[in-house]
């Protein structure tokens, strides 16, 4: 298992707990630049993810051994079009002129209907076309649930899936999937393993909204407590308990990236029993929905 870099905050505003708002380009460089130096090599953006395709392009290191994994356009306004495949083409092709490559490592369907809805076939054609042409050396999808990943594991010849598994939110846990992309050879990265910051908190700070299970919280960090454990390290030890290859974490800066690695080689082992914190419910470990007030 190795820790990847999310970039959503060099091209978004993003997450529950980002007071500072999108990460700045000469901070981008550190962050790279530490990366690198760190043994980081999977970078995690997307088209739809603002301008963090572009500020990679211009911000990566020369020479620079990442595994870049990107995401399709957003295909909701014209699903089972017949101009959804050329859209995710054109898309592809923009998206490796941003980032100034001839190819990615991996190359993800932004939705998961967007594969498993009515013309699902024509558009994982088109990732299959890319993958034959070594544009994107490996294709997949991007999923919120265990229903997707079995109906995609059912339907498709993939090998990357991206996935939201933390420690509130053991869905794909308990139900299976992911033992299940292990066995088919499916390389997995996790993502929202600290839930957009919310498992950083302290419980008292978290948004109204999280009244309900704010008592779950609390219980979450007096169990870090009792093994001397930061937030930080709580999460990253369920991320390593997990079977996955890859786990994905955004920063801000280049410090909490290098807090991330610190943590990261030091989760492994914690002792606790993970399986008593999931809440699994969709209403506070989906943050699409979240209804919070600014």
């Amino acid at each position: 298992m190795e820790l990847g870099l999310g970039t959503v905050q060099f091209g978004l505003d993003y997450g529950v707990s980002n007071a500072r708002g999108r990460t700045p380009e000469p901070e981008v460089r550190r962050i790279l630049g530490l990366a690198a130096r760190g043994g980081i090599r999977v970078l995690d953006t997307a088209a739809a993810y603002g301008e963090s395709e572009a500020v990679l392009g211009r911000c990566l290191p020369a020479g620079g051994d990442f595994r870049v994994v990107t995401k399709t356009v957003p295909l909701r306004e014209v699903r089972g079009g017949a101009v959804a495949p050329d859209l995710v083409r054109q898309g592809f092709v923009r998206s490796l002129e941003r980032l100034g490559l001839s190819a990615v490592d991996g190359l993800l369907a932004h939705h998961a209907d967007d594969l498993l809805g009515p013309g699902g076939d024509a558009v994982f054609a088109v990732l299959d076309s890319l993958r034959r042409q070594g544009l994107a050396r490996r294709i997949g999808l991007s999923v919120y649930t265990g229903a997707q990943v079995d109906a995609a594991l059912d339907r498709f010849d993939f090998d990357l899936i991206q996935a939201p598994v933390n420690v509130l939110d053991q869905r794909l846990v308990s139900g299976g999937q992911l033992a299940r992309l292990r066995e088919r050879g499916v390389e997995v990265h996790v993502r929202s393993v600290f839930l957009q910051g919310l498992l950083l908190l302290d419980p008292a700070a978290a948004p109204a909204y999280f009244e309900p299970v704010r008592h779950h919280l609390a219980a979450w960090r007096v169990a870090l407590e009792g093994r001397g454990l930061t937030p930080a390290q709580g999460a990253l030890a369920f991320a390593r308990s997990l079977e996955a290859d890859v786990v994905l974490v955004g920063v801000e800066d280049a410090a909490q990236l290098e807090a991330n690695v610190v943590d990261f080689a030091r989760a492994e082992g914690a002792g606790l029993d993970f399986a008593a914190f999931a809440l699994n419910d969709e209403a506070y470990v989906n943050p699409g929905k979240w209804e919070l007030t600014a």
